[in-house]
C-alpha cells in the first residue's frame, strides 16, 4: 500500500474520490499547503461552504452528520471561514508565540485545604436580628457575618431559612438542581458549635451558599446541566468547595447551569429571572445569579468563559466578579475552554464578592493555570488617587444619530443615560476619569474560534458518540452545532488565532499602563470578548432599571491583570454612592396548592 492510500484510508473506503483523498492527506499533514490554499481561495473569492462540502469533509474527522446537522452548521462554518481571512490578514512575525501556556514542571503535591489569611470587612451596623425574614434573607455577607459572630442568629437558623426559600421559590425560578440539605445542616451545626466555643474562622463562617452545578462534590450529583450527565457522581471535591468549607461556609445547593455552560436552559427547565419570571435568567451561571438576586442564599459561585457571570448578573441584578484568569483554581470544575475558563463569586454587593474571593483565590497544585498573587481587602489606596478610564465612544450621545429605527434609538438612549449617570457618580465621589478607547488593531470576533476549538475538544467524545443529540437545545446557537463546527477547525488556524491573541494581550497591557481601572457599558463594543480572551478581571453590578418592565441593567468595571483588589475598590466606591444593588425583585410566593 502506498503512502497516499494508507494515509487517506482508501483501503477501508474503496469508493473514496480523489478529492477526498487529498482532503485526507491535508488532515494528516500531507499536501496541507494545497488544502489551505483552497480554503484561502474560497474566503478570498467570497465563496460559501455548502452542505455537500461539509459532507465531503466529515470523514476526515471521522464524523458523520445528518442533513439537519449540516443545515444548522452552514451559517457558523461560513462565518468561521470569513474569520479565517480576517485572521490571515494580520501580519505575524516569526517571533510571535501563541497565547498558550505549557509548563514542564510537574504539579505540586496537592494541598487543597490551604487556610486563607484573615481579612477585614467594613464595620456592620447589624447588631440585632431583623424582625423581617425578608430583611434577613437579603442581607449582605457583611451583615450576616456580624449577626452570626454576635450569636444574634445561628448558622442552623440561616441554613433552614435559605433551604425553605429555595424549596418555596424553585418551582417558580427553576434555579436548583440538587439541594445538599443533609450535608448543609451538619456543617451549620458544626459552625454553631465552633462559634460558641470561640473558634470563629472569619466572615464566611456559618454563611449558607450555593454553587453552579459544574463543581464536583462527593456524594452528590454533578450534572453540568446536561442530560447525558444528569446522573453523574464524581469522587473529587472541587478546590473552591474545599476552601469555602475551610472558611466555615455552608453549602446548601448545587444550582442550575445552562447545559455544558451555555445559556439558562438545562435538562429539566429554563431558569427564570426573579425580576420577570417570563424571562430566562440568561446564563450560563443561571442558577447562581437568580438565587442570589432572589435572596435564596448568602452568596454563590459561578464561572465565565464568555459572559457566563456578566450576562446573568446583568439580567438578574446581582453583583459578580470575574477574576483575572488563573486567580482561582478550576480543579473539580467542568472544563470547557482551558485557556478561557474562570471561576468567580456572585453576591449582593461588591464587598461580598471581595470577601469570597479572598477565600478562594490562589494556587492549589491541582490546576496548572492557578497562581498566587497578593490580594488585600480593604485596599489601602484611596480611589481618588486612581486613574479610572472610560471608553469615550461608548458614552458619546452622538452614537444615537446613526440609529434610524425610533424604537431602537429610544431603548439605546435610555441605556446611554444610565451609563452616563455612572460617570457623574464617579466624578461626584472624586474619581479621576480618563478617556480611553479599546484597541481595535486586530479582529476580536474571529478569535473566538479558540473557544469553539477547545470546547469541541473537551466534548469530542460526546459528539462522536452521538449523545450530543440528548442535549435539550438543538439550534444554531447551541453546543451540539458548535461542537460539530469545531471539528472542522484546522490546527493551523487555531494556533494562528492564539498568536494574534498574544498581540491583542500586548495591546491591552499597553492600554492598562495608562489607567488602573476602566468603566464601560456591559455589552458595549468588543469589551466582553476582548477581556475574556486576554484574561483581565471585571466586576459587573446593577446601575439602573428599565422604564418598561422594571428589569435591571448593569455597568462593568475592568481592571489590570491581577489588580482584582483595586478593581473591586473602585466598583465598591461606586456602589457605596448608589442603591441599585439594594433593590429587591417583586417575587410573589408561589401558590403551593396549584404549584404556581
Amino acid at each position: 500500500m502506498n503512502v497516499a492510500t494508507k494515509l487517506s484510508g482508501a483501503k477501508e473506503r474503496p469508493h473514496v474520490s480523489r478529492r477526498r483523498i487529498l482532503q485526507g492527506l491535508a488532515a494528516a499533514g500531507v499536501g496541507s499547503v494545497v488544502f489551505r490554499r483552497a480554503l484561502a481561495a474560497m474566503a478570498d473569492e467570497g465563496r460559501q461552504v455548502t452542505p455537500e462540502m461539509i459532507k465531503d469533509a466529515e470523514w476526515i474527522a471521522g464524523m458523520e452528520y445528518t442533513d439537519e446537522d449540516r443545515k444548522l452548521m452552514l451559517e457558523g462554518v461560513n462565518e468561521v471561514l470569513t474569520g479565517y481571512k480576517k485572521i490571515r490578514d494580520v501580519p505575524l512575525d516569526n517571533g510571535v508565540p501563541p497565547a498558550l501556556h505549557f509548563s514542564s514542571e510537574p504539579l505540586a503535591p496537592p494541598h487543597p485545604h490551604v487556610r486563607r489569611k484573615p481579612i477585614a470587612m467594613s464595620p456592620s451596623t447589624a447588631s440585632k436580628k431583623p424582625q423581617s425574614e425578608e430583611d434577613l434573607a437579603f442581607a449582605p455577607i457583611t451583615e450576616l457575618a456580624a449577626l452570626i459572630k454576635a450569636r444574634q442568629v445561628s448558622s442552623v437558623d440561616l441554613t433552614k431559612m435559605y433551604l425553605a426559600r429555595l424549596k418555596m421559590y424553585d418551582p417558580l425560578l427553576h434555579c436548583v438542581i440538587t439541594l445538599t440539605e443533609e450535608a448543609a445542616l451538619k456543617q451549620a451545626e458544626g459552625a454553631d458549635r465552633e462559634i460558641a466555643a470561640g473558634q470563629y474562622r472569619g466572615p464566611l463562617h456559618g454563611i449558607p451558599w450555593g454553587v453552579k452545578d459544574l463543581f464536583a462534590y462527593p456524594g452528590y450529583r454533578t450534572t453540568w446541566g446536561a442530560t447525558p450527565f444528569q446522573d453523574q457522581v464524581r469522587d473529587e471535591k472541587a478546590t473552591v468547595i474545599s476552601r469555602l468549607e475551610d472558611a466555615g461556609a455552608v453549602l446548601i445547593a448545587k444550582l442550575s447551569v445552562g447545559a455544558l455552560a451555555w445559556g439558562d436552559v438545562w435538562f429539566d427547565a429554563t431558569t427564570k429571572n426573579p425580576w420577570n419570571v417570563d424571562q430566562g435568567s440568561s446564563g450560563s451561571s443561571a442558577g447562581p445569579a437568580a438565587a442570589t438576586a432572589a435572596g435564596l442564599t448568602g452568596f454563590t459561585i459561578g464561572t465565565e468563559t464568555l459572559g457566563s457571570i456578566v450576562s446573568p448578573c446583568t439580567r438578574c441584578g446581582a453583583t459578580g466578579l470575574r477574576p483575572t484568569f488563573g486567580r482561582v483554581s478550576r480543579f473539580g470544575c467542568m472544563a470547557l475552554t482551558w485557556s478561557m475558563d474562570k471561576v468567580g463569586p456572585i453576591a449582593r454587593s461588591v464587598e461580598d464578592c471581595a470577601l469570597v474571593f479572598a477565600t478562594i483565590h490562589g494556587r492549589d497544585g491541582l490546576d496548572a493555570a492557578a497562581v498566587d498573587r497578593p490580594f488585600v481587602w480593604p485596599p489601602r489606596q484611596d480611589v481618588r488617587s486612581l486613574r479610572v478610564g472610560f471608553i469615550e465612544s461608548l458614552f458619546d450621545e452622538r452614537r444615537l444619530q446613526d440609529i434610524e429605527d425610533a424604537e431602537t434609538r429610544d431603548r439605546v438612549a435610555q441605556m446611554l443615560s444610565f451609563d452616563r449617570r455612572v460617570l457623574d457618580v464617579l466624578r461626584r465621589i472624586g474619581v479621576n476619569l480618563v478617556p480611553i478607547e479599546l484597541p481595535d488593531k486586530y479582529p476580536i470576533g474571529p478569535l473566538l474560534l479558540i473557544l469553539t476549538a477547545e470546547a469541541a475538544t473537551a466534548f469530542d467524545e460526546l459528539t462522536r458518540s452521538g449523545r450530543d443529540d440528548e442535549l435539550v437545545r438543538q439550534v444554531v446557537n447551541a453546543w451540539p452545532n458548535e461542537f460539530r463546527q469545531g471539528q472542522l477547525i484546522p490546527a493551523v488556524e487555531y494556533l494562528r488565532a492564539n498568536r494574534i491573541r498574544t498581540l491583542v494581550m500586548g495591546e491591552m497591557n499597553r492600554l492598562m499602563e495608562n489607567v488602573d481601572v476602566y468603566v464601560s457599558p456591559t455589552f458595549g463594543g468588543s469589551n466582553l470578548a476582548l477581556t475574556n480572551l486576554t484574561g483581565h478581571p471585571c466586576v459587573v453590578l446593577p446601575h439602573g432599571f428599565r422604564a418598561e418592565g422594571g428589569t435591571p441593567t448593569s455597568i462593568t468595571f475592568t481592571g489590570r491583570l491581577h489588580g482584582d483588589d483595586t478593581l473591586l475598590a473602585v466598583a465598591h466606591a461606586f456602589q457605596g454612592a448608589t442603591d441599585f444593588h439594594l433593590q429587591r425583585p417583586p417575587l410573589e410566593k408561589p401558590d403551593v396548592s396549584t404549584g404556581q
